[in-house]
C-alpha cells in the first residue's frame, strides 16, 4: 500500500476508534457499575442504547454540516463535546446521570463515525477506497481487542470511573491528530450551500436509491449483529459461562479476531473478483454460520467454544461485508458524501439501538437470546442481498 494511504488509513483509523472506544472499554464494567449504582443488571444496558441513539441521529447533522463547512470543524466541535460528556460520566451519582451523559457522548462521537467515510471517499474510489476502508477497519477492529482489556485492567486499581477518564485523555489525542495530522479534504469550491433544501434533496436523492439502501441495510445487519453481542456478552460470559473481567476481555477479544482478519482481504478480493461477488458470498457465509450456531444451541449444544467458534466464523464474514458495503453503497455519491455517509451510519446505529433494545429486554441469562438474535441478523442480512442485488443489471450482479 502507497504510504499515503497507510497515513490516511493510521489518522482515521484512530479517529474512528473513539466511538467504539467508548463502547468496549467500559465493558467489563458493566456488572460493577449495576451494583455500585443500585440497580438491576438491565439499567446499564440503557447506557448503551443512549448512547447508539444519539450516536445514531446526530449523524444526521453531521454529515450535512461536513458537506456544507468541511470536514474539520463538525470534527472539532464533536470531539470536544465527547470530551466533555467523558468528563462528566466518570463522577455519576445516578444510572440517570450516566444515562444522560452516556447521550450526550453519543452525540459528540457521532462525527468522527460518518466523516471519516465521507473523507475517503473525498480522495478516493473503487479499490483503492476499500483498500482504505478495510486498513481503517484494521485499526478500529484493534480496539474491541485491547479496549475491554484495558478497561478491566484499570478497574481493578482505580474503579470504574477511571475508564471515562481514559476514554477523555484519548479524545486530547484525537483533537491534536486533527489539528496536526489531517487535511481538509473539501475544498470550499466544492462545499454544499448552507440551505436546508439542500440537505433535504440529497436525503431523498438517497432515500431513492435502492442499491445505497440495500448496501447500508446489508452493512446494518452486520452492526446490528455486533450489538447484540456487545449488550449482553459481559453478563452472558461472566455470569453464565462464569469468566472473570479479564477472561472475558480476552474471548471478547477473540470474538474480534475473525473481523480483524479478514477485513485484510477484503480489497485484494474485490480487485480480484469485484466487490458485489464479495458481498454475495460474505453475506452468505455470515448466515450459515450464524444459524448452524441457533440450530445447534436448540438441540442441546451449550458449549462455549462451540458458541465462540461459530461467533469467530461468521464475525470473519461480516470483515468483507461491513467495509465492501460501505465503499459501494457511496461509490455513486461523491458530491453528498458526507451526508450518504451520515444517512448510512444513522440507518446502521438504529439498527443496532433496537437490537440492543431488544435483546436486553428478552435476555433471560441463557446464550439462546444471543444466537438467536445474531441469526435473525444473519437471514435478514441474505433476504437483503437477495433483493438488493436481484435490482442491478447483471454483468454488475455477476
Amino acid at each position: 500500500m502507497k504510504p499515503e494511504l497507510i497515513r490516511m488509513a493510521l489518522i482515521l483509523g484512530l479517529l474512528s476508534c473513539v466511538g467504539p472506544f467508548a463502547i468496549d472499554m467500559y465493558l467489563p464494567a458493566m456488572p460493577a457499575m449495576a451494583e455500585d449504582l443500585g440497580v438491576p443488571a438491565a439499567a446499564t444496558q440503557y447506557t448503551l442504547i443512549a448512547f447508539f441513539i444519539a450516536f445514531g441521529v446526530c449523524q444526521l447533522f453531521y454529515g450535512p454540516a461536513a458537506d456544507m463547512f468541511g470536514r474539520k470543524p463538525p470534527l472539532y466541535f464533536g470531539l470536544c463535546l465527547f470530551l466533555l460528556a467523558s468528563i462528566g460520566c466518570a463522577p455519576a451519582p445516578t444510572i440517570e446521570w450516566l444515562i444522560g451523559m452516556r447521550f450526550v457522548q453519543g452525540v459528540g462521537a457521532a462525527a468522527v463515525m460518518s466523516i471519516p467515510r465521507a473523507i475517503i471517499r473525498d480522495r478516493y474510489t473503487g479499490t483503492e477506497a476499500t483498500r482504505l476502508m478495510t486498513t481503517v477497519m484494521l485499526v478500529i477492529s484493534i480496539s474491541p481487542m485491547l479496549a475491554p482489556l484495558f478497561g478491566s485492567l484499570l478497574m481493578g486499581p482505580f474503579g470504574w470511573p477511571s475508564v471515562f477518564y481514559a476514554v477523555a485523555l484519548a479524545t486530547v489525542a484525537s483533537i491534536l491528530l486533527i489539528r496536526f495530522a489531517l487535511p481538509e479534504t473539501l475544498p470550499a469550491a466544492n462545499r454544499v450551500p448552507v440551505r436546508l433544501s439542500a440537505m433535504w434533496d440529497a436525503f431523498r436523492q438517497l432515500f431513492r436509491d435502492p442499491y445505497f439502501m440495500g448496501m447500508t441495510l446489508i452493512g446494518g445487519m452486520g452492526m446490528a449483529s455486533f450489538f447484540s453481542f456487545i449488550s449482553i456478552a459481559a453478563f452472558l460470559y461472566t455470569d453464565y459461562y462464569g469468566l472473570t473481567p479479564t477472561q472475558f476481555s480476552l474471548a471478547f477479544a477473540l470474538n474480534a479476531l475473525g473481523f480483524f482478519i479478514a477485513s485484510q482481504f477484503a480489497a485484494n478480493l474485490c480487485e480480484r473478483y469485484g466487490g458485489v461477488p464479495v458481498v454475495k458470498w460474505a453475506v452468505a457465509g455470515f448466515a450459515f454460520f450464524s444459524v448452524l450456531n441457533l440450530l445447534l444451541n436448540l438441540n442441546g449444544v451449550d458449549n462455549f467454544v462451540v458458541l465462540v467458534g461459530l461467533l469467530l466464523a461468521g464475525n470473519s464474514c461480516l470483515g468483507l461485508v461491513v467495509p465492501t458495503t460501505m465503499v459501494l453503497s457511496l461509490d455513486d455519491h461523491g458530491p453528498i458524501a458526507g451526508t450518504a455517509a451520515a444517512l448510512g451510519g444513522t440507518l446502521q446505529m438504529m439498527l443496532g439501538a433496537a437490537a440492543i433494545a431488544i435483546v436486553s429486554a428478552v435476555f433471560d441469562g441463557s446464550p439462546i437470546t444471543l444466537v438467536a438474535s445474531i441469526a435473525t441478523c444473519g437471514i435478514l442480512a441474505l433476504l437483503l442481498r437477495l433483493v438488493t442485488l436481484r435490482q442491478l443489471p447483471q454483468p454488475l450482479a455477476s
